[in-house]
């Protein structure tokens, strides 16, 4: 089989993968970035802003989970290594392979047309229109911020974590009232970084379901490195154990002043955060549960308490965004689009998706482990089933891998990286296989 003509959208951690593992499989492609750079989210200071790094920011997986299979973080990286050495890592990573030479910097996809019968025909910001038969998205889904709809009106200041930086940019937060909505690791990490009593701050944390805290270290080790799900065992029955251990390793959020969960642990996304429950029971930062409304400079609770302030930060999560589509050809509403194994969109054959999923625990040997099956597809050693199977499996994994957590945008692409590394190395591959020679 002759290898398609393909492209792919973005550079960041998944179409390099991607990238990469076509280079393997000696398929032709080009790889349409908008900035100047690769990285994606971990290029700091992005100049296309898509990057939601903040100066501060460390990993929440540990270096021994995140390492692609073929190219392991260097040894000299600590556990938790900082976004700078993140994207250090990226870059000597498309500078191993090549990948560079693939990539046209500053032209990003202005507009993706699907021609009749297949192949596709693409209008770029250089003002050029290219024609390729495979079209790969890797465009990320951690750069469109999602702001939540409050009744009323406040009149400070108003950013979404997207958009912070440091304790002075984008504003001076030094002496301010803030407010940070939401309790995802970046909320933890903003609201420890300005409570800061050097800073003369007042932070409150404001959560409408509250979280799980969990350790990164336990005994002395990354607590990732004891996470590991398998798939011989219903998800089910290790959740349930989970559960029962999780009080005992770092207790119940209320002992800290959390609002009670109102879902059991691994029901919805944990927060990982050493700082947190220090600072909360420190009293440097304030917990609240979810805001009731707001009004001028006061926000009101549902508790019934309300608080002056001068800043909010909502740490709210994205949208997942394809602005290169039109919205009624493929968009994905509350975060919802529905993907075979979370790659393939039925019915239209010559279009892949790569990185759409919230891998717990891990990313980078997630989309690994996509690329590998992408390039497979590229060259015919993998087909996929009928379009009603395929709808019928994506139906079956959503309910196994979400179908027990919270109903929230943010949870709609959530999986375990095990369970499906498993299921794509030993199943569906060679089942793909056993189809194309068919």
């Amino acid at each position: 089989m002759t290898a398609p003509t393909t492209a792919i959208i973005g550079a960041g951690i998944s179409g390099l993968t991607t990238g990469k593992m076509l280079c393997d499989y000696a398929v032709p492609y080009t790889c349409f970035e908008t900035s100047d750079r690769v990285g994606g989210n971990w290029a700091f200071g992005n100049p296309n802003g898509h990057s939601s790094a903040y100066r501060s920011l460390h990993i929440d997986t540990s270096k021994h989970q995140l390492s692609f299979k073929d190219f392991p973080m260097p040894e000299s990286y600590p556990d938790f290594p900082h976004h700078t050495q993140i994207k250090d890592y990226l870059d000597a990573y498309a500078d191993a392979f090549g990948l560079r030479e693939h990539i046209e910097f500053r032209n990003g996809v202005r507009h993706a047309r699907r021609l009749p019968g297949a192949g596709w025909e693409l209008d770029l910001e250089d003002g050029s229109t290219r024609h390729f038969e495979f079209l790969v998205v890797a465009n990320g889904h951690h750069w469109d911020p999602r702001l939540p709809d409050f009744p009323g009106e406040f009149t400070g200041e108003v950013i979404h974590s997207h958009h912070y930086i440091d304790p002075s940019t984008p504003l001076e937060f030094a002496g301010k009232r803030i407010l940070v909505v939401g309790i995802g690791n970046s909320a933890a990490d903003i609201a420890v970084e300005l409570s800061s009593k050097a800073l003369r701050t007042e932070v409150t944390l404001s959560t409408r379901s509250s979280a799980w805290i969990v350790p990164k270290y336990i005994a002395g080790r990354p607590a990732d490195k004891y996470y590991r799900t398998v798939p011989y065992v219903p998800l089910s029955w290790q959740r349930k154990l989970a559960q029962l251990g999780q009080p005992l390793l770092s207790g119940r959020p209320e002992r800290y002043g959390l609002p009670e969960p109102n879902h059991k642990f691994f029901e919805a996304h944990p927060t990982q955060s050493v700082e947190l429950p220090l600072r909360l029971g420190s009293g440097d930062i304030t917990p609240k549960p979810n805001i009731a409304r707001l009004d001028g400079q006061t926000v009101h609770f549902t508790d019934g308490t309300s608080g002056e302030f001068d800043v909010i930060i909502y740490a709210t999560g994205y949208n997942i965004t394809f602005p290169f589509f039109d919205p009624e050809f493929i968009s994905a509403p509350g975060n919802h689009i529905s993907l075979y194994k979370r790659i393939f969109k039925p019915g239209i054959g010559d279009l892949a998706f790569a990185g759409f999923a919230q891998a717990t625990p891990t990313l980078f040997p997630f989309v690994e482990c996509q690329a590998r099956l992408i390039a497979a597809y590229a060259i015919g050693r993998y087909a996929l089933p009928p379009a009603d199977e395929m709808e019928r499996v994506i139906a079956s994994d959503q309910q196994k891998f979400t179908g027990h957590m919270l109903d929230r945008p943010r949870h709609t692409q959530q999986l375990d990286y095990f369970v499906y590394e498993h299921d794509i190395r030993t199943r569906e591959l060679p089942a793909g296989l056993a189809r194309a020679t068919r």
